[in-house]
């Protein structure tokens, strides 16, 4: 009965609860996880007896495996997901993951790249080359919008609002949202789209409408992105780890440090909840300590 139980709850996370593709893979791998755990510890026990001491058993097991407390607090997650969804169909009469407690995680400050790091891997970048002129356009957008890699890599040419300075992207759970856009990234963005991307010889017809496309005329992969930045950052000498997500964050950070509210942080970030953006507002003590000497009438 568990794989029955599994298509449905795949159904119910894509249209539902409107979730990307990937996510919904991660929660059906985790209740795969506890499938198995109970096929192997509790012969018999079906998706309807499952119980707290079952559920503490397989977080125990993950526990000893060395995991981290974030893919501990995943797959508890994911667990939890498909018990709400056994409870609405009816089921399980009573959620026995009600009084399961999620691992203390660590909240770990994002690395940040610094203005000049910024400027120096973008003049890494060889524009005599149509793969340059595209690259260029998509760190400038990233980095001017605070994008995530999979957000950029699905940005339509109907969604681009360059003549107002918005673009409308797509993030986490398939939400919408309208997106300020700088300057620099629309010079770079209308010198790629009119100049390289019109001469493709030839465009997928599932990508006609994406921006971003690779010399064979279609879409890039997240992979893709993560290289090109990866290969720019060792070209420009700079040392520390630096994947498309540090743009997101240095796009954040480098917006609270200059004292942008926080709720317009969140809303161009496209975060559920303002607890997400303000781990940015622990990046710079001495910005913080700036404000406070500037505008508190007591702190001289």
């Amino acid at each position: 009965m568990w794989e029955a139980y599994l298509k449905g709850f795949k159904a119910y996370l894509q249209l539902e609860r409107s979730m990307s593709d990937n996510t919904v893979e991660a929660y059906l791998h985790d209740v795969g996880m506890l499938r198995d755990h109970i096929h192997d510890s509790y012969k018999g026990v079906g998706v309807e007896s499952v119980e707290l001491e079952h559920l503490q058993s397989l977080m125990a097991a993950i526990f000893d495996l060395g995991l981290s407390a974030a893919t501990q607090a995943r797959v508890l997650s994911g667990v939890k997901s498909f018990f709400r969804y056994l409870t609405l169909e009816e089921v399980v009469k009573k959620d026995p993951t009600e009084l399961l407690d999620a691992p203390k995680q660590k909240r770990a400050l994002p690395h940040v790249l610094s203005i000049e790091d910024i400027d120096k891997i973008l003049a890494a970048i060889d524009h005599s080359t149509p793969e340059g002129t595209r690259n260029h356009a998509i760190l400038e957008t990233m980095y001017s919008c605070g994008l995530r890699v999979s957000e950029v890599i699905s940005i339509k040419l109907t969604n681009l609002y360059l003549d107002v300075g918005f673009i409308k992207v797509i993030g986490k759970g398939n939400k919408e949202r309208l997106v300020p856009i700088g300057d620099n990234a629309v010079k770079h963005i209308m010198l790629y789209r009119d100049h390289v991307r019109s001469h493709l010889a030839f465009i997928r017809s599932d990508s006609e409408d994406i921006l971003f496309l690779n010399r064979r005329g279609s879409s890039l992969s997240r992979v893709m992105v993560f290289l090109i930045l990866k290969e720019l950052a060792q070209k420009a000498g700079i040392d520390q780890d630096v994947h498309p997500h540090t743009l997101r964050h240095s796009f954040a950070t480098h917006l609270v440090e200059r004292g942008a509210d926080l709720r317009a942080v969140q809303e161009m970030l496209g975060h559920k909840s303002i607890t997400t953006t303000e781990i940015y507002t622990h990046l710079d003590r001495g910005y913080l300590r700036q404000t406070l000497e500037n505008y508190h009438p007591r702190f001289k």
